[in-house]
């Protein structure tokens, strides 16, 4: 699923997503996974970072999660939390849905990525997902992945409030692309990758006025989340 369009984001936020805290997504996957099962429903909706800060993504699932198959998905989520931590310039953590499904998701500094208001890859960039493609994506081809890009809010130079906004959308969404097109060439399946997105300046994690919260808007978010294939595979494997 390419993109998001407006009533599905809508749709989604209803769904507000709380990150995990001090158990492991292993013991929260059975517990919220547990009796009857944890309806997904037909789109996974709103991911929170632990600070409260987060971003609509649409996800195609569209089953239910028993608890044994939450407790399967649960560990693989904490493995490959384990693995993205071992990249250099990412940061990743776990997210958990009030519905039992847990992401992953990993940041990447945009400034580490790619100099000012350029969207090609510097070498150590390449270097970073390189090794996220081939040790983390690869190994976890039955996660699904979602690209965003984000930007501050700084201004272009000649250019009123309205169209550097509308610039940093669309360098959001080069530089996503550039990210995307790399993992793919580094072994990452196109089909695993469901959503390529530019956010821009929206959903800013940190204090715009200060240079310090600059360089932490602009970034690129990956996440990764179980795919109806993963979800179907955990569930025969707990019977």
């Amino acid at each position: 699923m390419k993109g998001i369009k407006f009533a599905a984001v809508a749709l989604c936020a209803s769904m507000m997503f709380t990150s995990c805290g001090e158990w492991s997504n292993k013991a929260k996957g059975g517990l919220l996974g547990g009796g009857a099962g944890a309806a997904l429903g037909a789109l996974a909706g709103y991911l929170i970072s632990k600070d409260g800060k987060g971003t609509a993504i649409g996800a195609a699932i569209g089953t239910a999660v028993g608890g044994g198959a939450g407790v399967i998905i649960g560990n693989r989520m904490d493995k490959a939390k384990a693995a993205a931590e071992q990249v250099a310039n990412a940061k990743a953590e776990v997210l958990e849905g009030q519905n039992g499904v847990k992401y992953v998701k990993v940041t990447f500094d945009s400034g580490i990525l790619f100099a000012t208001g350029n969207s090609q890859l510097s070498p150590s960039a390449k270097s970073s997902l390189s090794k996220f493609a081939k040790e983390v994506l690869v190994p976890n081809s039955d996660m699904d992945v979602s690209i965003m890009g984000y930007t501050d809010n700084a201004g272009w130079k000649n250019s009123t409030a309205e169209q550097s906004k509308a610039k940093n959308q669309q360098l959001s969404l080069q530089r996503a692309e550039s990210v995307s097109s790399y993992l793919q060439s580094m072994g990452a399946k196109s089909t695993q990758i469901r959503e390529v997105t530019g956010h821009g300046e929206d959903f800013p994690v940190a204090d715009n006025s200060t240079a310090a919260g600059k360089k932490e808007n602009r970034r690129v978010e990956v996440y990764l989340y179980a795919s109806q294939q993963m979800i179907q595979n955990a569930e025969a494997q707990a019977k």
